[in-house]
Formats: C-alpha cells, structure tokens, sequence
C-alpha cells in the first residue's frame, strides 16, 4: 500500500471513530432521558381529568420553562419536568387521600414513581419543595417551584382556565353544575393574579385577567346573570 493510501486509509478510520463516538454519546444521553417517557406514559396513562389531567402537565411544564427564560434565570430541567408532570398525582387514585392536601400527598409519594426510572434522585428534594408549593395560595422556595408555580397559577387564568373549569360541568345535571363552576371562576379571578410572582409571568396576568373578566361578563349578560345558565 502506498503512503498516501495509508494516510488516506488512517483518515477514513478516524473519521468512522468520531463518528461512532458521537453516536455512542447521543445514545448515553438518550439513555439518561429515558425517565422522561416514563414519567409522561405514567401522566398520560392515569392522569384523565380536563381541568388538571396531563394536558395540564404539559402546559406547565412549557409555561413554566418559558417563564424562567424570559427572566434569564436558570431552571434545572429534570426538576423542572419532573415536578409540572407529576405535582396533581394525588387529585387521582390510588394516590388520592381526601383527609390530606394533593400538593403535600403528591410530594410525599413522588419518589415512589421517579425511583428506578432513571431519574437522578439526588435531586428529589427539590422536586418535592416545587410540588408541595405549585399552588398560588402558596409560597415557593426556589427557581423551578417559582415557575411552576406560576405556569400552574396562569393555567387558572385566561381562555385555558375557562376551558378547564367549564369542562367540568356535569353533564347528567349533578355538581358541579354550570353556576357553581362559574363561582370557581369568579374565586380564580378575584384570588389568582395577585399569587403569581415573577417578573415574566406578572407580564402574562394582565390579558389573562381581561379575557377570563370578559368571559364571565359576556355570559352574564346572554344567560339572564346566570338565571338561565
């Protein structure tokens, strides 16, 4: 073999190396993500209610990722995704316990579905302090609590939060009938934009606020003040 056929052969093998490990590092990390599928599979296959189902899940988590970003504040993403996939577990059975608040339940229990998925667990305890605070009634310790909190805030608000509370109206005539949702929506208005608290999603109470306020004073006026909702 010539010389220049052997630096020819010697770069085409290098040039097969570097691309062999650059696959061996895609798959490594697709491997260390492999706990994402699990965790949406897990949302999608139990979480079946319209109003904090795992649409809801998916909403915050991109709201919430989308906050932080605007502000330029670092989110760690596992936490982040982790924590907006999984903080309504204990509004569904088993996991639900009427005696006790589904934000404490959930963030008691959640190690139990991350272990063994792949999910780094030394950082369980942040996704437990941002589940225990994603309520707007409640006080958030740190960036991903703060965005949760505030994407699950800004999903009450808005055409999405009509959307979620109208959906469930019992259609059969039972509760919540179509006036008692429209009293959460009324408690959502007067309660929620004043909880969210950073900077990016303050920026989004404003229109969130107008079209939930023009909603209601819309089907006020077409339904008699509701006497014929």
């Amino acid at each position: 073999m010539s010389i220049v056929k052997l630096i020819a052969r010697l770069v085409q093998i290098a040039a097969f190396a570097t691309i062999a490990a650059s696959y061996a590092r895609g798959a490594t990390a697709g491997e260390g993500d492999h706990w994402r599928q699990t965790v949406r599979e897990f949302a999608a296959l139990h979480f079946k209610n319209p109003a904090w189902g795992y649409s809801h899940c998916v909403r915050d988590y991109e709201l919430g990722r989308r906050l932080a970003a605007d502000d330029h504040v670092a989110v760690d993403d596992d936490v982040m995704f982790a924590a907006s996939y999984l903080h309504d577990m204990a509004a569904f059975p088993p996991w639900a316990n009427p005696k006790l608040d589904h934000a404490d339940e959930a963030a008691r229990l959640v190690d139990s579905i991350l272990m063994d998925t792949g999910f780094p667990m030394t950082k369980i305890d942040a996704v437990r302090s941002a589940i225990r605070t994603h309520m707007f009634n409640r006080e958030p310790v740190g960036p991903e609590a703060l965005y949760l909190h505030d994407a699950d805030a800004l999903d009450w608000l808005g055409a999405v939060g009509v959307a979620r509370i109208i959906a469930l109206v019992d259609p059969t005539g039972g509760e919540p009938s179509g006036p008692a949702v429209i009293k959460m929506l009324d408690d959502n208005l007067a309660q929620v934009p004043t909880r969210v608290l950073s900077p990016a999603g303050r920026a989004l109470v404003s229109a969130r606020k107008a079209q939930l306020q023009q909603f209601l004073l819309d089907l006020r006026q077409q339904t008699d003040d509701l006497r014929a909702l």
